[in-house]
């Protein structure tokens, strides 16, 4: 049944196409902005992040939908943390909902008031080369990889978008955290790589980064998740990163699950202690 929703969501966003003289010439998205709920209604799973507002990025011809939660009963005179999600390569796409399909978390701003933010990657479409559709342009299969001398224009306008979220709203600066599954563990490892004095602490989830840069990441509080049994993304991905920060002198947490295969994220982000563990994470 899941199989069959996705290839339906997909046809829903990429199926309508503008024809001219038998060639196509433009394809009509979903609106990031405003969700149609009557051609997807909204699934349970949606109705955790109702409070999340329905933003985009715009840069040139790209575009990058956003959620984005604002914390509750704001103080003025007081700064609050904000988190970073990233979400993994089957929740691509323009609707600006799927990127919390796979984001069973507990409801920790509840617990915790926070800036979310949550930016959609595109998915394939048209003539763009699925390399420039993902967070990090790597095969997540791999046995290793080397990050890239620039970003991929996905991944760099969430860099942008992050200086522009902390630039204009009430965010503490020394509480600035990042976490993200799969793909989006990638993308977790590959911020905290680029981005180093930025984040308090991360979360990458069944995901992998360049060991060359383990020495960069020795002073930031890491919890690590992988699945002992992952066939998607290999476990030595997650192995090889901790083992390497250990070596230059970092102090990672790491958590594999026996037995688990690639989907380790429920089991991560329904555990309220690592939200617990998160929020004491400060660069002071």
């Amino acid at each position: 049944m899941r199989v069959l929703n996705r290839l339906f969501i997909l046809v829903v966003l990429f199926g309508n196409l503008s024809k001219t003289n038998g060639q196509n010439t433009s394809i009509t998205f979903s609106n990031p902005l405003h969700p149609d709920y009557q051609t997807i209604p909204v699934r349970e799973w949606e109705k955790n992040f109702d409070s999340f507002e329905f933003k985009d990025y715009k840069k040139g011809s790209h575009q990058l939908p956003y959620r984005f939660h604002i914390p509750e009963k704001m103080k003025r005179d007081q700064k609050y943390p904000l988190v970073l999600f990233m979400h993994g390569n089957g929740e691509r796409g323009l609707d600006n909902r799927g990127q919390f399909e796979r984001f069973p978390c507990v409801k920790f701003w509840e617990r915790y008031p926070c800036y979310i933010l949550a930016p959609q990657c595109p998915s394939k479409y048209g003539n763009i080369p699925n390399s420039e559709l993902v967070w990090v342009d790597t095969p997540f299969d791999a046995k290793s990889h080397t990050m890239k001398s620039e970003p991929t224009w996905p991944m760099q306008l969430t860099i942008e978008l992050l200086e522009k979220v902390i630039r204009e709203n009430q965010i503490d600066s020394n509480r600035i955290y990042v976490t993200g599954l799969s793909m989006g563990g990638f993308a977790t490892w590959e911020l905290i790589q680029r981005e180093t004095a930025k984040f308090a602490a991360a979360i990458p989830v069944c995901g992998g980064g360049d060991t060359a840069f383990a020495s960069k990441l020795i002073n930031i509080p890491l919890w690590v998740f992988h699945g002992e049994v992952d066939k998607t993304v290999l476990v030595d991905r997650s192995r090889n990163m901790v083992k390497a920060i250990i070596n230059a002198g970092g102090k990672p947490k790491y958590t594999e699950y026996p037995g688990v295969r690639h989907d380790c994220w429920g089991l991560t982000y329904g555990n309220p202690e690592v939200w617990d563990w998160l929020f004491l994470q400060s660069k002071q």
